[in-house]
């Protein structure tokens, strides 16, 4: 078995968790693809729920699917959301944002009842930032001047590109600062500190958002949970 197989045996477990009649939140990626896939095959088999996509990537393939779609204004509580993450640490808490959906992938998130992350076992990390850059989604305007000011914090920043010299553009019109850490020390902070700076809409920390994480691996079906805290 390979990272495909275990992206699909996570992708496809976390539909087990949906019930007739639930609004779902569709996140981004490739493993949630799966996932995507196979709420395809249960709607033509009778099964009745409807979606709030993240992104327009995700919005088509579930048009693909024929999954009813509907919107977060219509439909304010979400009961779950099953979406991937580019890392997740031992506390659960994520970094997302390699597809770029990542503002949009955070407001669902908000506002769902449960949100259950699905990933193969290579993004099971011991401290965040290790492996993947941290995404910060910025308005165009100023984009120079925020940049430097997330350099503050000791990463190298980059504009990301589809090609040399052509911006990544997100689903709402802005630009994608990857920011390199050696790793995050201290996410909680890290994610309130960027998300003050004027020209931030949004970075890729989701911070004790999850309630539960679905890794597909070669000893199989993982489940991670968020530990209790004992008084």
């Amino acid at each position: 078995m390979d990272k495909e197989d275990f992206k699909k045996q996570a992708g496809e477990e976390a539909v087990k968790l949906i019930e007739d009649g639930m609004t779902i939140g569709l996140g981004t990626g490739s493993t949630v693809e799966y996932t995507l896939r196979k709420i395809g095959q249960m709607i033509q088999e009778g099964f009745k729920i409807q979606g709030i996509p993240t992104s327009i990537r995700t919005k088509r393939i579930a048009k693909e699917e024929k999954i009813p779609l509907t919107t977060l204004d219509e439909h304010p509580e979400i009961d779950i959301t099953i979406d991937g993450a580019d890392e997740v640490d031992s506390n659960l808490n994520l970094i997302k944002g390699g597809g770029g959906a990542l503002t949009r992938e955070k407001i669902i998130a908000y506002n769902s009842k449960k949100v259950i992350i699905v990933v193969d076992d290579s993004k099971v990390v011991k401290a965040l930032g290790i492996d993947f850059p941290l995404p910060v989604e910025v308005v165009r305007f100023g984009w120079t001047s925020t940049k430097k000011t997330l350099e503050a914090f000791g990463c190298n920043v980059a504009l990301r590109e589809i090609m040399k010299g052509e911006p990544f553009i997100t689903d709402n019109g802005n630009y994608i600062l990857d920011c390199e850490f050696d790793y995050i020390e201290n996410p909680e902070q890290m994610e309130i500190n960027i998300n003050c700076i004027p020209g931030v809409v949004e970075n890729g920390l989701f911070i004790n958002l999850v309630s539960e994480v679905i890794v597909g691996s070669q000893q199989g079906i993982l489940t991670l949970e968020k530990e209790k805290t004992v008084v």
